[in-house]
């Protein structure tokens, strides 16, 4: 999972610069923001999916949710902003669950193994 998370992080360093050179003078100021958002999004979380360990069914899962997340929100927003598809804004929520999902369920399993100690 950490080789993913890697990948993810250089392609979103790639989706920012595309999203600042390449769409700069092709989409909206607004429309640009969007694909930001989506850049800064998938850094971001796939730097938390780096610190999630594999070493139980638990985090496994809460990789596997962050990383659908990641997947869902960030790539929903790039092709709405690239093909101006705003139905896709329908689905960028679920990405977004997916991701406040993950980080919840990692909160209360780290909350869950100190009460344990």
């Amino acid at each position: 999972m950490k080789a993913v998370a890697y990948l993810l992080i250089a392609l979103g360093v790639c989706a920012g610069a595309f999203g600042a050179h390449g769409l700069k003078d092709l989409v909206t100021p607004e429309r640009l923001e969007v694909f930001k958002t989506g850049a800064n999004y998938q850094i971001t979380m796939s730097i938390v999916l780096l610190f999630l360990s594999e070493e139980s069914k638990v985090r496994r899962a809460v990789s596997y949710l962050l990383l659908t997340g990641i997947i869902i929100f960030s790539t929903s927003l790039y092709l709405l902003v690239i093909f101006d598809l705003p139905i896709l804004g329908a689905i960028t929520p679920i990405g977004g669950l997916s991701i406040i999902l993950s980080l919840l369920l990692a909160a209360l399993t780290l909350w869950k193994n100190r009460a344990l100690k």
